[in-house]
Formats: C-alpha cells, structure tokens, sequence
C-alpha cells in the first residue's frame, strides 16, 4: 500500500503552483506528480521491491525530490548521497548495504548501479519486516569511522500531515543531513516552494533569496556568521 497518498492528493489541490525552482526556472506540483509516476515505472522495469536498499547520489534537484518520493512510496529503505560526502562514497555503500544505486548528474540523467548483496544489519532486517520505508544518514565521521543512522521514514512523515504555512524556503541543507529532509518534507506537505542554490557563498544565497522572495532560511549558525562578516546582508534586499 502506499504510504504518501495524502501527499499526492495535497500536491492535486494546487497542480499550477510552483514547488521548486531550480537554476531560476519553476517546476509545478502537475510536473512533480507526473516525474514520481515516470520513475515509478522505472523502478518496476529495475525490479526494485520494497525493502531493498538505495541510494540516490546527486544534488538537490527537482527529479531527485520525484525519485526519492517514488522510492519512499514504494517503502523502500533510502541512502542520500551527495558530492559533499564523494570521498566517503564506498566507505558508505558498504556501510548501508546499498543494493542499488541511482546516480543523477547535473543534467538529471540517471544511471542504476546494481550491487550483489545481502542485508546483514539486524535494524535493517527488522525495519524491513515491518514494511515501512527508511532512511540511513551519516555522521561527519571526523572522530574516526563513520557510523549511519536509520529511521523509519513512517515517523518522519507522521509529524508532517497536520496543515502549516506555506512558505518560500531556501533549501541550505542537503538531503543527506537530517535538517535538509526535515526541509524539504515541510515545504512539500504545505505545497510550498524550495528554491535551490548552485553556491552556499552568502552572497548567492542573498541574491537567490531576494531574487525569488525567500521567506525562510535554515541553515547553521557559521553560516549565518559568515554572512554577517562580510556583510553579503547589506548588498541584498533581504525584506521578504
């Protein structure tokens, strides 16, 4: 059964309104619901089953927010990566289990990567047999050997259903780290719009937020320290 039907009927309210806009061109709810069916029947000719391990390498882009909607409906157990974590790629396939990889460059051409293994982690095991979908993320691994963290997606999502603001959010945090999800899940369950970035320099932040109309920004305090030092504030309208 499928786990975002309340979702997608969210996104059919307002199939016009512009959910992301990526490299300055917006991308429509109808458009997102259209790509999530497109990669649905990708990943039926992939024979990709419930439970098994993915994991999505690319950036923040608008047909790897439909594919990984896709792989959350079809319960499967998700892997964010992203050029940010490059050279701890193997170290973190390994790690997770990946069964298969779908890798997204910048033209958002895709590429499936299949592995020959075995779930061997027991919480893997048992959240697979619960049938609910999940999400692995890693630690910096600075203090030694990186170490993944699994969630149930279900619980995720629960927290997201009761109707909020919808706002024009900067999306500053990657799907790799647990603020870039909880991000994109609250703009998307208040059919909100993301606005993307190419750059985390302050002062293309500012101008994507003044250009676009940004109303929110999460980010980390030594961002928000680097914006005031060199005062990339003070060269945008920031008033939205």
């Amino acid at each position: 059964m499928a786990c975002l039907t309340w979702l997608r009927d969210r996104f059919a309210e307002l199939p016009q309104q512009t959910f992301m806009i990526w490299r300055d061109q917006p991308y429509s709810y109808h458009w997102l619901l259209d790509q999530i069916a497109a990669w649905e029947a990708r990943l039926d000719q992939a024979n990709v089953a419930p439970g098994s391990v993915v994991a999505i390498s690319g950036d923040y882009a608008p047909s790897g927010v439909a594919l990984l909607l896709a792989l959350i409906d079809r319960r499967t157990i998700l892997v964010p990566l992203t050029a940010s974590v490059a050279a701890h790629h193997e170290e973190f396939t390994q790690i997770a289990e990946v069964q298969l990889e779908i890798s997204l460059d910048d033209h958002e051409q895709s590429r499936f990567i299949h592995y020959d293994r075995d779930v061997r982690n027991e919480l893997t095991r048992s959240l697979i047999a619960t049938g609910d979908p999940g999400l692995i993320l890693f630690s910096s691994g600075s203090t030694g050997k990186s170490k993944a963290a699994l969630r149930n997606f279900m619980g995720l999502l629960e927290k997201f259903k009761p109707r909020r603001h919808s706002m024009v959010t900067l999306t500053f945090l990657l799907l790799d780290h647990i603020g870039g999800i909880n991000t994109l899940l609250y703009v998307l369950a208040n059919t909100g719009c993301s606005v993307t970035v190419h750059d985390r320099n302050p002062d293309v932040v500012c101008s994507a937020i003044a250009r676009h109309r940004g109303e929110i920004l999460p980010t980390s305090p030594t961002f928000l320290n680097l914006l005031l030092m060199f005062e990339a504030d003070k060269r945008h309208d920031l008033s939205s």
